[in-house]
């Protein structure tokens, strides 16, 4: 099962105000035994809302709006990809993280059996090519 962790937006990250270093050494000291016990896939910091955007889709037509955004709450600052075996896993492991003050958010990933027959044979060999021409370019 994979999962993404995300670690919601606060005050200070939509300021732009970066880590200390000594949370900087925490959350690498953590990221090091996630990648060493083979459960992260991914992770990496989202800039401030206010160097992003949002496009809104109505009637197939697409309207941008640049950030930054009111609701910090409903932001997203950072995530990790695992790979676990189950939520508790996910959850146990995220207990280990080095968080003060931070809310954040265990949300599994689809995988192709999940959507069943509508996801066809065609659709399931296009998403495999498609991932694995991904991968051959990192």
């Amino acid at each position: 099962m994979r999962f993404m962790i995300l670690v919601k937006a606060n005050k200070d990250s939509e300021a732009g105000v970066m880590p200390s270093q000594e949370l900087l050494t925490a959350m690498g000291k953590f990221n090091e035994e996630l990648v060493n016990a083979g459960v992260m896939l991914a992770a990496d910091g989202l800039q401030p809302s206010s160097k992003g955007a949002r496009v809104k889709f109505s009637g197939g037509k697409p309207t941008v709006v640049d950030g930054p955004f009111a609701e910090t709450k409903e932001l997203v600052a950072g995530y990790w990809i695992w790979r676990v075996e189950s939520k508790d896993e996910a959850i146990e492991w995220l207990k280990r993280a080095p968080f003060q003050d931070e809310e954040i958010e265990v949300r599994q990933i689809f995988e192709a059996e999940d959507f069943g027959a509508e996801f066809t044979p065609e659709l399931r060999e296009q998403e495999e090519r498609l991932r694995a021409q991904v991968a051959a370019r990192q």
